[in-house]
């Protein structure tokens, strides 16, 4: 199944619709949930009724479908009560360990790392990433994301993968420039990370047929920097699986249902697949050539984020965003 958030001038949750397979039709779902956000809270009862209009959408039986925009759409969950994002990604925090002249945790390949992001309203995922200062060093981070049903604490990783209702595709925007200072403080990121965008359509896991195995999503992340190709490093290399990252959140607390779980930036060490951040090009420009090369993102670039199945077909639709001194209007 297939769901998305349309815009809505009434509630900052916007307004629940289901999409087609192929992403070109959709239908309202009001009358079985205002919103995603309150479907998950009730995933038991509603999931029947959705999975039921989601058929007979594709089947052709709706009359009163329309055509489906991403224009017209939140992310795909506008807002939750956590964002938790890990970097299962263990190339990717090599290289951003090193950037910064950090040293490798001891624990890298037996604890995740995790941090608490930016959940009380995400950007649209063709909304503006707003830039303050160019000193802030904005960049994107291309990544997978699962949102939860309620997991009680203590979780294990296997029943973890159990409580998984939706996969999603996330740019988690950070910004560099600030992060070194805020770490040094000792008490992790806040400024450094603002809001993050999701991908328009959010979708149950038998959408990934084959390319969902052992809790991870074998598929490779298109992404593309100012209309260039920018990277398509597959996410199945993750080394910790998402029922890691979620048992590792639900460690010592509750994850309410619609939690979100981040990959963290999807990476791989062939470097012919190129990467998902800025943040990884630059450190192995420095590697490679011996010096850094690509700035951080400035007014007007653009990043675009997808994925397609083994077809060719886009999963979650795109995530196109172009940075922005304008403040963005929720």
């Amino acid at each position: 199944m297939k769901l998305a958030s349309l815009k809505s001038k009434k509630t900052a949750d916007g307004e629940l619709i289901i999409v087609s397979k192929n992403l070109k039709k959709a239908v309202k779902a009001g009358d079985i949930s205002p919103s995603l956000r309150e479907a998950l809270e009730q995933w038991d009862s509603k999931f029947p009724l959705l999975i039921k209009r989601y058929d007979d959408l594709n089947a052709g039986k709706i009359s009163d479908s329309f055509d489906f925009k991403q224009e017209d759409c939140e992310s795909a969950l506008p807002r939750t009560w956590l964002f938790a994002d890990g970097s299962a990604f263990i190339y990717h925090v090599k290289l951003v360990r090193k950037a910064r002249n950090a040293e490798l945790p001891e624990t890298l390949q037996t604890v995740p790392l995790m941090y608490q992001g930016e959940c009380g309203k995400f950007l649209a995922p063709n909304q503006n990433i707003p830039q303050v200062d160019f000193s802030h060093g904005t960049d994107f981070e291309g990544e997978v994301g699962v949102i939860t049903d309620f997991v009680p604490m203590g979780t294990t990783p296997d029943e973890a993968l159990k409580k998984i209702r939706l996969v999603v595709l996330i740019n988690d925007v950070s910004l560099r420039g600030l992060i070194p200072a805020e770490l040094a403080q000792g008490f992790g990121f806040f400024q450094s990370k603002p809001a993050s965008a999701l991908s328009p359509v959010a979708i149950t896991i038998d959408e990934l047929d084959s390319a969902w195995k052992n809790g991870r999503v074998h598929l490779p992340l298109s992404v593309k920097y100012n209309n260039q190709f920018f990277g398509e490093a597959n996410a199945g290399e993750m080394h910790f699986h998402f029922g890691q990252l979620i048992a590792h959140a639900a460690r010592t607390r509750d994850l309410a249902a619609g939690t979100l779980i981040g990959s963290g930036t999807v990476s791989n060490e062939d470097h012919a697949k190129g990467s998902s951040c800025l943040a990884e090009k630059r450190m192995i420009e420095q590697i490679e050539q011996g010096q850094i090369k690509t700035p951080f993102m400035k007014i007007g670039d653009t990043i675009e984020i997808e994925m397609k199945n083994e077809k060719g077909e886009s999963l979650f639709g795109k995530i196109f965003q172009t940075v922005s001194n304008e403040k963005p209007n929720h």
